[in-house]
């Protein structure tokens, strides 16, 4: 008897191709659903419907076609049992070898602007996530495959194996089929969750490979790099000009850098990063200006950093970024002009990703036996929330600049001191064990231009040392959280020594 081969896509890619060849060159039969079925017709080979296969016509406008005992028996039959063959001939069931399967496209249906919880609960898939199960489960004696990149290793399969893909093959393949359901349940899960005011008390997350990464944070360390979803979003997304591959600390330092450009969108911003932390932003009127203020607010820290730009690389902004040695360069855009220039410097990796602002909804850390996950930190300052403490008031100017240096602090590691002056960083003092080295380390790198200059400081200051030490460097105004138990000695020492000092009530730690 031919073996038995049953195809139900939705996506129909290389269908025919691998139909035709299952028919011609291996002699399967082939059974297949509905719109399935009719694609193969038009393409004049012979298929008979599943409807037709069972007996049983199709119900409830397509809900059930496949869900029954002709075809799961087929799927989950023993060829090592004889109780199951015989179930199979007292019920007149072929065993099917081979099951060709993909899903209801969930995710583009919920990608859709507008669509309805109605719409996306329609497109959730149940015969096919059985099916593949199912398959998934018996691989010791059938093959599954749901994605149309596996159609051609199937058939050299065959054709170097007499006909009969190998055990490990098959494994393999029942390995993709469960973590397709799972990732496709997870799809689903995450959606409803959304619709939802009850938090789930379950939480999953599923990625498909995007590539392996030639190692690690360390050379010791293997990596890769997935992507969330069907359609690519993100880095996943973004179009990459030129350069080298990027590496795992890239993709780490890219996010980074993200996040920090994202809270810039009203003029140019330039923000360079070296191991998760800004060593020089600025913003101007122009991008190359933004862009030079940011280099020169520490460009030692600068060589072999990470950039990002919120507006196109224009011609004079790609000049200045070949003068030295970068490793990646970010930007929603590059201008025909600026492409020709940047390409003099061939290794360096150059991402277009039109929309930096958007990000993830929530982080995620791995522990042991575990991991954390939290909503993003990407609470939209309003100044007008701040409490202004001290006797001295900030002007219009000077409250944009703290704020300018509260966006900044707010993505350096903690303990995080940023001071700033003409919307530039001047120093920056980064994951120091307690505040006020943060402070020092910040201040001293600022060196003279701390004089008239602003301070930003993550989580509030638990004794007034550090307000003494930033105005004894010539610090102007302070902007920090509060809520210290100490509060009124900062306030009192800023009033003694004629600061500014402004209490945002928001804390941003970053570990």
């Amino acid at each position: 008897m031919a073996r038995l081969a049953l195809l139900s896509v939705s996506n129909k890619t290389g269908l025919t191709e691998l139909a035709r060849s299952l028919v011609e060159e291996f002699g399967f039969d082939l059974i297949s659903s509905g719109g399935t079925a009719k694609v193969l017709k038009e393409a004049g080979l012979p298929v008979t419907k599943v409807a037709d296969y069972t007996g049983s016509p199709e119900i409830l406008g397509g809900r059930v076609k496949t869900l029954h005992p002709r075809i799961h028996g087929g799927i989950l039959a023993r060829r090592d049992e004889a109780q199951d063959l015989t179930d199979l001939a007292d019920n007149q069931i072929r065993p099917i070898d081979l099951v060709v399967v993909n899903l209801y496209p969930f995710e583009q249906t919920i990608a859709k602007p507008g669509v309805t919880l109605a719409e996306a609960v329609e497109n959730i898939d149940i015969g096919g996530p059985a099916m593949l199960r199912a398959a998934a489960k018996n691989f010791a004696h059938l093959t599954v495959l749901c994605n149309p990149n596996q159609y051609d290793t199937y058939l050299q399969e065959l054709r170097q194996n007499n006909g009969e893909p190998s055990w490990e093959f098959r494994q393999q393949c029942a390995l993709k089929g469960f973590s397709h359901t799972s990732a496709y349940d997870q799809a689903i899960t995450a959606y409803l969750a959304e619709q939802s005011a009850t938090a789930s008390s379950e939480w999953g997350l599923s990625g498909t490979q995007v590539q392996t990464l030639r190692y690690g944070e360390n050379p010791h360390q293997s990596a890769a790099w997935y992507q969330t979803g069907t359609t690519p979003s993100g880095w996943a997304a973004a179009t990459k000009l030129q350069g080298k591959e990027l590496s795992y600390n890239n993709l780490v330092d890219l996010e980074a850098a993200r996040r920090i450009i994202a809270e810039f969108t009203d003029e140019p911003a330039a923000a360079v990063l070296k191991h998760t932390n800004p060593c020089g932003v600025a913003v101007d009127s122009t991008l190359v200006s933004a862009y030079q203020k940011a280099f020169a607010a520490d460009s030692v820290s600068a060589f072999g950093g990470i950039v990002a730009l919120n507006r196109p690389i224009d011609a004079d902004t790609a000049t200045e970024l070949t003068k030295t040695f970068l490793e990646c360069v970010v930007a929603p855009g590059c201008e025909e002009s600026a492409k020709a220039i940047i390409a003099a410097k061939s290794k360096l990796r150059v991402l277009i990703s039109p929309d930096l602002a958007i990000g993830t909804k929530e982080t995620v850390k791995a522990i042991a036996g575990g991991f954390l996950v939290q909503a993003a930190d990407d609470l939209v300052t309003d100044t007008n929330t701040w409490q202004i403490v001290t006797e001295k008031k900030p002007s219009d100017e000077q409250l944009a600049e703290l704020l300018f240096a509260w966006k900044v602090c707010k993505h350096v590691k903690s303990n995080a001191i940023v001071v700033t002056g003409d919307r530039t960083t001047l120093g920056v003092g980064a994951g120091q064990m307690n505040r006020v080295g943060s402070v020092k380390i910040a201040l001293e790198q600022a060196g003279e231009k701390a004089r008239g200059g602003f301070l930003a400081s993550d989580g509030f200051f638990p004794f007034d040392d550090s307000v003494k030490t930033a105005a004894a460097a010539g610090i102007t105004a302070i902007v920090q959280p509060g809520g210290s138990l100490r509060d009124s000695d900062s306030i009192k020492a800023a009033n003694e020594l004629g600061l500014v000092m402004v209490l945002t009530g928001v804390r941003h730690f970053l570990h």
